[in-house]
Parts: C-alpha cells; structure tokens; sequence
C-alpha cells in the first residue's frame, strides 16, 4: 500500500499556509516536528475539561486529571517497551533528562575517573558531561568518528577502563543523520560494568525504538521532536538505578514525608517529578505517540529512507554540492554545504522561496570543525514531506545558488 502521505498532511494545519506567498515546505523537522491536530485537540481539550492538579486532589477533575497522567505514563513505557511504567520519569526535554542523570551521578564520579562520549554529539549531550568532569576533577574521553560519519567502534573498545563511569552516545546524529549501533555499543560497555545512556532525541519519530532490546540504562527523547508539544521529554531509567540514584530536585510531589529535621523521598518515578508536572503536555505527548503508531513506525521509516534517497541524488546534481555525513545505516537527515557560498545565506534566499531549512552549527560545534566547516544546510524529513516538496527544495536550490555565485 501506498504511505498515505496526503491524508497525513490534511491532519497538520500549519502545513496549509504560505511563506512570502510561498506554499510552506517545512525541511526543518530535526529542531521540531510540527504537531497534529488530534494532539492538538488534546491539549486544548484537557483544558477545556479536565484542568486540575494531580495526585492531590479527591475531587473528580484531580482524579480524572491524574488518572489519564498517569495513563501517559503507561502508554510511553509501552512505546519503547520498558519494563514498567515506574521506568519513565516525565522532564522537560532530552537536555533535562540528560542534566538529570548528569546531576545525580556526580557523587559517583571521582578525580581521574572518565565519562565517554562520541564526536557526533549534541551540545546537551557533552556539555553536562563536560562540566560534570571539571567539576570533579575527571577525564572526558571522546569516540571519533571516520569522515562519513561513522564512530571508531575499536577506539570505544579501547577507551573504556575501570575507571570509566558512563558512556554516553546519540542513537542518531542530528547533524549527519548516521544510526548508531545502540545494542552493539551497550554489549562492549556492559562487559566492563559501564552504563549508558542514549540521547534519543532524533530517533522515536523515525525508527523502532525497543530499551528493552538495546539493554541500555537510560534513554533520553523530547516530545516536540515525535509531533508532540515543546517543554515535555522523557527519561527512561532501569529501576535498578533510579532506585539508586538521589533526587535530582526538591519540593512537592517526591516527597513521602517532611519534618523540619528529616524529609523521606518519594519511590519512583515521582522521586524525580518535584513540583506541579505539564499534565497537557504528557496527554500530547501520548497522543502524538499513538499518531505515529496508527500510521507505523517502520512505514515511516521506509517513506523517509525513500525521501532521503530522492533528495540525495538530486542535490549531487548541483556544482559544489558537499554532504556532510555519508554513514551507510542514516535517516531522515541531509547536511551539506556548497563551495563558496555561506549557509547563512542560502538558507535566507531558501527562505524568500518558502522552504525552512536549518543552516548553521546545529548545537554540534566540535562536529563543524572536524569536517572544516563553519556550519551546514540541514534538510531533515517528516512523515508529512513529499517528494514534490523536495523537488520544490531543489529548484530553489540551484536558483539561490545561481543568484550567490
């Protein structure tokens, strides 16, 4: 069956408008997914209905309200098949998830000890480790990569040590678009006791994501980029760390009692959930989940491959094309840059033309300079793009490059 690509695009409103009387191509899908109407109309539905606090009421809207919190809840942990609902901590993002995990192992990690990451990661994903290590006196130790944009699976083998504490690593690159191989990377680290956590921020809206089948300990992901609202994200834990890990911060709700003396925290997941939660935003996050599962998440991988493949070949076509990150397992993303001519400004021209792409670090600065280059042109792909749009893309491409050289 063909993917149903018009009827999904009839359930994104935004999608409809124009841009300088342009029809919108939207190609910036790795910085936020726009959201549809059923997750829409949830939101704005809890508030029309059933707004109130939760776990702290005994009236019907609080019971209501925490009754379908905690149904979001159940619903994430079996998206990503987690053991059991107490596993999934609701935080603001997948940077408040990592900062999460970052804070609450700190006193774990000592002088000379070392936490790795790879080349390919987002700021959010080395900048807390990075001021985790200074902090504590240890050593950051980073993954290279080749010039496709593959990690050096034997340079991780040989940087794990006794003294290493956490690997930390994206499932996907969201500058180059190369798939990590998760399950492989957890086996070599578990053979010598370190754990790892995955910045998932770029997969759950493109591939399968199963925690249970990756073995991995924590798992990060932002709703806003899996056609969810901003300011809702998810840290997946095994319980047998977040029982041990302290609480990352304190007030209301991860507290079982308090005395001006002593305070008793919380079980899990509410240990880690201090003050009021985004009760709107967890109910949007569910629905957005249960959107891409109706539609299926392999079909949207094989519609994207597809889309990113089309674009490929089409935009070598163009003098002075250069992809940045040729990994041969990728997806849904496509950087690159052409010679002589300054992302900034093509993604300007691109603009006046109606296509919103990304142009420049992409919160990955180190990666910028290991390919010598001052920024990219980030096209990435959604289950609502067209080939038609990336047709769109191109002649818009070739007209902004003509007009700059």
């Amino acid at each position: 069956m063909a993917f149903p690509v018009t009827q999904i695009r009839s359930d994104f409103p935004i999608l409809s408008q124009k841009v300088n009387n342009k029809p919108l191509v939207y190609f910036d899908n790795a910085a936020t997914t726009q959201k549809p109407l059923a997750v829409i109309n949830r939101i704005s539905d809890y508030y029309k209905t059933e707004n109130s606090n939760v776990h702290r009421g005994n009236h019907y809207l609080s019971q209501i309200a925490s009754d379908h919190f905690e149904n979001a809840r159940k619903y994430v942990a079996g998206f990503i098949n987690a053991t059991s609902e107490k596993e999934i901590i609701f935080t603001k993002g997948t940077t408040d998830s990592i900062n999460l995990v970052a804070s609450t192992i700190a006193e774990w990690v000592k002088p000379n000890d070392n936490i790795i990451i790879t080349a390919m990661e987002h700021h959010s994903n080395l900048v807390p480790w990075q001021q985790l290590c200074i902090k504590q006196k240890a050593n950051l130790k980073v993954v290279p990569i080749d010039y496709d944009g593959n990690l050096d699976m034997d340079a991780m083998k040989k940087m794990i040590t006794p003294s290493t504490k956490l690997l930390a690593v994206t499932h996907i690159s969201n500058v180059l678009g190369t798939i990590n191989p998760i399950k492989e990377i957890v086996n070599i680290a578990h053979k010598h006791g370190v754990p790892v956590l995955v910045d998932g921020a770029q997969a759950l809206a493109h591939i399968s994501v199963d925690v249970n089948n990756l073995d991995c300990d924590f798992y990060t992901f932002s709703a806003h980029k899996a056609y969810g609202p901003m300011g809702m994200g998810v840290l997946y834990g095994k319980s047998v760390w977040l029982e041990q890990l302290p609480p990352y911060q304190y007030g209301g709700e991860m507290i079982k009692n308090v005395t001006f003396e002593k305070t008793t925290f919380n079980n899990i997941p509410y240990k880690y959930e201090a003050g009021t939660p985004d009760v709107a935003g967890a109910l949007g996050l569910e629905t957005a989940l249960n959107y891409i599962k109706k539609i299926g998440i392999n079909n949207i991988r094989e519609y994207e491959d597809q889309l990113l493949a089309y674009a490929t070949e089409k935009i070598t076509e163009i003098d002075g094309v250069r992809i940045v990150g040729k990994a041969k397992d990728k997806t849904a993303v496509l950087s690159f840059v052409i010679n002589g001519i300054h992302p900034y400004d093509l993604g300007t021209l691109l603009d006046q033309m109606g296509v919103a792409v990304r142009t420049g670090t992409h919160c990955a600065q180190p990666l910028m300079e290991y390919f010598g280059v001052s920024g990219t042109i980030r096209t990435s792909f959604g289950l609502y793009n067209t080939q038609q749009e990336v047709d769109v893309f191109i002649d818009a491409l070739k007209k902004a490059v003509n007009m700059l050289s």
